[in-house]
């Protein structure tokens, strides 16, 4: 999950005198961990999965986006930690040589409830699950809510073999026939914008990320 090195990986793609991406300073959100999933126009159009752990945020790329419906199994590409400050990130990365360069929208976020999982008799803390390879949490967000699950499916150990992730949506009282809504008409929790709207005001200087 890249989580060893903290968020080195992350800055060393980005140029902060650049872009509006925060380096990360903080810690920790309190008492609750907290999750964000941002719709990201890069040079393809996926959803960004990220759940806080450890510090950071955990981070997956989600093509079609997170479902409400048990039957959608989502692929989710590990990508690297991201500060908690993108919690809040929303606007424009340029486009001059910057990594992930597009338009970014808060979608929905919210906080989350890790739910216990045991491996030989111990109880994992949430950061060790996801090493492990399966970790299961319920979510209280704008949008989204009830019991997903992340699963690694292939570790990228072989070479020229990404690692790569399922999520999945529990069969429980929050669960329905919801899929993710069409990127480019979905609004941002945070502003109200599309990603038409926020690349459009960014580029009147009128941003506010």
């Amino acid at each position: 999950m890249g989580g060893k090195d903290g968020l080195t990986p992350y800055r060393g793609k980005r140029h902060f005198d650049r872009t509006r991406e925060p380096p990360g300073t903080r810690t920790s959100t309190g008492e609750a961990p907290a999750f964000v999933v941002q719709i990201h126009d890069a040079s393809t159009l996926h959803f960004d999965f990220r759940l806080e752990a450890d510090g950071v945020l955990k981070s997956w790329s989600v093509p079609k986006g997170p479902s409400a419906d048990p039957h959608d199994k989502r692929l989710a590409m590990p990508s690297e930690d991201h500060p908690l400050e993108y919690l809040a990130f929303e606007g424009v990365i340029p486009a001059a040589g910057e990594y992930g360069a597009g338009t970014v929208i808060v979608w929905d976020r919210g906080t989350y409830r890790p739910l216990p999982r045991k491996k030989k008799g111990h109880t994992l803390s949430f950061g060790r699950a996801l090493d492990d390879g399966h970790a299961s949490f319920r979510l209280d967000g704008g949008k989204l809510h009830g019991g997903y699950a992340l699963t690694r499916f292939r570790t990228g150990e072989r070479p020229g073999e990404r690692e790569a992730w399922l999520l999945v949506k529990e069969n429980d009282d929050r669960a329905g026939r919801r899929g993710a809504p069409d990127p480019r008409r979905a609004r941002s929790v945070l502003s109200g914008r599309t990603l038409k709207q926020t690349a459009a005001e960014e580029a009147a200087g009128h941003g506010a990320a």
